[in-house]
C-alpha cells in the first residue's frame, strides 16, 4: 500500500493506493489532515512537493485525478 499527500476536493488530505503489475492505480481510501500536524522539516518538504502534483476529486465514492 502506498500513501501521499494531495488536495481532495479542495481540502488537504492523504490519498492511499496501490499499484497493479499494468502500473494502473486502485485507491483504497483517504483521510482529511491539518498541515500543523507537521511539524518536522522533512515533513513539511514532502507535504509541499506531494501537493504540488496531485489533485482528486472524490464524488459518489469515486476517486478521478485532475
Amino acid at each position: 500500500m502506498n500513501w501521499c499527500f494531495t488536495i481532495i476536493n479542495n481540502k488537504v488530505g492523504e490519498i492511499y493506493f496501490e499499484r497493479n503489475k499494468n502500473n494502473q492505480i486502485k485507491f483504497l481510501g483517504h483521510c482529511y489532515v491539518k498541515r500543523e500536524d507537521f511539524e518536522n522539516k522533512q515533513e513539511q518538504k514532502c507535504f509541499n512537493e506531494d501537493i504540488k502534483n496531485t489533485k482528486i476529486v472524490y464524488r459518489d465514492k469515486r476517486y478521478k485525478l485532475i
